[in-house]
């Protein structure tokens, strides 16, 4: 089993055990995040100046990388990327690459609704709803404070009921809703 099988093995054994609430067992577990359109990425490849540089992911999920050229970005983790990049530059073009790919900012999160200012605003890693609420200035004095609409930029088809301490990804869309009251 792999790590996080092993985790949640762990902790589902630990509730049946009575050691830990059931709520345990529905906590967010964390998921490698996945490139995308928005996000801002560096590679680096070590003493290799001309193959290190800097994108933007546009819609197409594709960069124009030396050597490589058009090389699919969106929907890889930064790992998975990097293999990539050092398989292609095995393949006849270095003897033993050093790939680095790091994330230089994010696609931003968006906020509309019932809050003072609605937005785009820049995705910072441990991100709730109840925080981003706090980047777009605070809830209006209509607001609903306790259930939002959340729709995941991985299924935009999809919106979710979300509580505020539901942890919002790069790209998501959260709709504070007005109270009856």
């Amino acid at each position: 089993m792999n790590r996080l099988s092993n985790s949640l093995f762990i902790t589902a054994l630990l509730v049946l055990a009575g050691l830990l609430p059931p709520a345990a067992l529905a906590a967010d577990t964390p998921v490698a995040y996945r490139l995308g359109a928005g996000d801002h990425i560096t590679i680096q490849v070590f003493d290799e100046p001309d193959l290190s540089m800097n994108f933007r992911l546009n819609d197409s999920g594709m960069v124009n990388y030396p050597l490589l050229g058009e090389v699919l970005v969106a929907g890889l983790t930064v790992n998975e990327l990097e293999q990539r990049i050092t398989g292609g530059l095995l393949d006849g073009y270095l003897v033993n690459p050093d790939v680095t790919v790091s994330i230089e900012e994010y696609r931003p999160i968006f906020i509309h609704g019932e809050v003072k200012q609605p937005g785009g605003f820049p995705y910072q890693p441990g991100l709730t709803v109840q925080k981003a609420v706090a980047l777009a200035g605070g809830f209006t004095e209509r607001a609903q404070r306790k259930n939002f609409k959340l729709q995941r930029s991985d299924n935009p088809e999809d919106d979710q009921a979300v509580g505020p301490d539901v942890t919002v990804m790069p790209g998501d869309i959260i709709t504070v809703k007005r109270s009856f009251f």
